[in-house]
């Protein structure tokens, strides 16, 4: 199964390797360790091209020979009598230093670092045992040219000086933590969380991790595993977190993927799990809805001798028209908006929207496009980010308000509060559409950009599949003005809606494994979300390699899902001998979509 990754982002990571020795259940190891280490190796682990700043060993002892094979080992050169070294004792629950000796990495200075950094797409700096210390790093790494910094701490440390640590987490964009590490910096539940624009990651051990995307929280489960040896589990899931959002990831499917990593890693002796080929740790689909790749391959087949395919131009008598001086403004502010047109009734998917506004009758998507195209027309200055924050819930009823002057709309207060988020983070942030794009186009990498920074947007920030975020790419980039270009050899992740999942289903590209889960989309009943996640997540790798596999745009291959809307509708019964994929298709034509009120699509 192929994992959408275009980009290897470049690393530094400024801290030690040590020579450790490792109790584990009465047996010693001699193993090589240290928060540098662990992190850099991990972070190679994930395709990452990785530079180690740490004190470098000469001779180099036997035991760390093999570690330049994964990164660039760079740093001041010692005797190795003068690294760090550590006697770990790992009993249930509970790791106890019963010898620590910082040796060369306490006079690692930020002279070391390289003049220029913005080489770097990020910079992540270990505790060094000294918050001061790692303080002094980070304003030399903004002074050099860092984009983007990451840190992380210790219990000592904060125990020692928390208010410290918070300066460290304000000069960062980035910060990981643990829980007991966590519950000390911060004195309620409700307090944390980090500045708009920032990232925290909070692991959690066997109860994964929590990723908080400005104040917006996602929880990462857990992956499971006999657990060998836990030391080095956090700087592991902190190396492939840090490389997954170089190398262009959500930051919450980044810290899935870690999760992947670090449990692999802990099944091991010290970091000897992650001396291996570099291999990007995939998510793994649940067992219960599988990929069908014989199915894809012979879709995959069919698209690409569809001749008459090509992407979507999203020109429409609901949009704005061609060269409209506001279209940016138009959809960055609707698309966020598409999601959940349809009722539910006695625990079941009921009716999907459809009404008359504006004089034509029209079904979910454009019908809320219409809306707001009719309010483009009358109050231009609707579309800005202030007045996003400040709209009232009796305002969005009237934008949504059919020309019966019935209330139509579905979950209003959803769209109130994805409408208050995206103006409220666009704000913090000082950020405009025109902004947005500018910033973007700039760099080598615009669609990479541009995903980034919506990752920061209330609206958008919030799928780690990044479903919206796509959808307003594409649209950008295929409008005939062609807003937005995306960067040579960079593609659109999947974009998998309702309307896709149901394709996949009904047309075999998934396998609905489990009885109870195929009754509950037969009947159309409202599922968890772990349901949902596991339908939607197999029909993301399905659409993924469906793209690879037939050779066409992803573009291309969600018009072909998005109108199929009209070949395999909701409501009725398919013609099937009119369609398109009838010569390949499964005919689960009782099968239905996750049935799930979400603001994902």
């Amino acid at each position: 199964m192929k994992i959408h990754k275009q980009f290897s982002g470049k690393l530094l990571i400024v801290g030690g390797a040590s020579l450790d020795v490792l109790s584990i259940n009465a047996t010693k190891h001699s193993s090589p360790g240290g928060a540098g280490l662990y992190t850099a190796l991990a972070a190679a682990q994930c395709g990452a091209d990785v530079t180690l700043l740490s004190p470098f060993p000469n001779p180099m002892p036997e035991s760390l020979s093999k570690i330049s094979s994964y990164v660039n080992w760079i740093g001041p050169s010692v005797h190795p009598d003068e690294l760090p070294s550590f006697h770990i004792v790992q009993i249930p629950d509970k790791t106890i230093y019963k010898h620590s000796f910082f040796g060369a990495e306490e006079f690692l200075s930020p002279k070391d670092l390289p003049d220029d950094l913005s080489m770097y797409d990020l910079v992540h700096i270990v505790p060094l045992g000294n918050t001061a210390r790692q303080l002094s790093f980070i304003h030399t790494c903004r002074n050099r040219g860092a984009r983007f910094i990451s840190a992380g701490t210790g219990i000592p440390l904060i125990q020692n000086n928390p208010d410290l640590i918070h300066d460290v987490i304000k000069t960062t964009d980035l910060f990981f933590m643990n829980e007991e590490e966590a519950h000390v910096l911060f004195s309620t539940a409700d307090s944390l969380r980090t500045a708009t624009g920032k990232l925290l990651v909070v692991t959690m051990g066997g109860n994964g991790a929590s990723v908080f995307i400005g104040e917006h929280e996602i929880i990462i489960d857990a992956v499971d595993v006999s657990v060998v040896d836990p030391t080095g589990a956090g700087d592991t899931f902190c190396g492939a977190t840090i490389a997954g959002i170089v190398n262009g990831e959500h930051p919450a499917k980044a810290a899935m993927h870690a999760s992947k990593l670090a449990a692999k890693m802990i099944s091991g002796i010290g970091p000897e799990k992650l001396f291996t080929k570099p291999i990007y740790p995939k998510i793994d689909v649940d067992s219960r809805v599988e990929p069908n790749s014989n199915q894809i391959g012979r879709t995959a087949k069919l698209i690409s001798k569809l001749t008459e395919e090509a992407p979507y131009d999203f020109i429409a008598s609901s949009l704005p028209p061609l060269h409209h001086p506001l279209a940016v403004d138009f959809f960055f502010v609707t698309t966020l908006q598409q999601f959940s047109f349809w009722s539910v009734k006695n625990g079941r998917y009921h009716l999907p929207l459809h009404a008359t506004i504006g004089g034509e009758h029209l079904k979910g998507a454009f019908y809320l496009f219409m809306a707001y195209l009719n309010k483009l027309k009358t109050d231009p200055e609707y579309f800005t980010p202030k007045r996003q924050a400040e709209q009232t819930y009796d305002e969005m009823v009237e934008l949504f308000r059919s020309d019966e002057g019935e209330n139509v709309m579905p979950a209003i207060e959803m769209h109130l509060c994805a409408a208050h988020r995206y103006g409220k983070t666009m704000q913090k942030l000082a950020l405009t559409p025109q902004r947005i794009l500018k910033t973007a186009t700039a760099t080598n990498t615009p669609l990479k950009t541009f995903l980034q920074i919506l990752d920061h947007i209330g609206g958008y920030r919030e799928d780690p599949l990044r479903k919206k975020s796509a959808l307003l790419a594409m649209i950008l980039n295929n409008r005939p003005e062609t807003h937005f270009s995306f960067g040579k050899n960079e593609s659109l992740p999947p974009i998998v809606d309702y309307h896709c999942m149901r394709s996949c289903i009904r047309m075999g590209l998934i396998d609905i494994n489990d009885s109870e889960l195929y009754d509950d989309l037969k009947n159309r009943k409202l599922v968890s979300e772990a349901d949902e996640w596991s339908v939607r997540y197999s029909a993301y790798c399905a659409v993924d390699q469906l793209a690879d596999r037939s050779g066409r745009s992803m573009a291309t291959v969600d018009k072909y899902f998005f109108f199929s809307r009209k070949r395999c509708p909701e409501m009725s019964e398919p013609d099937c001998a009119q369609c398109s994929a009838d010569s390949v298709c499964e005919h689960r034509k009782e099968l239905f979509q996750p049935v799930i009120r979400t603001d994902f699509y």
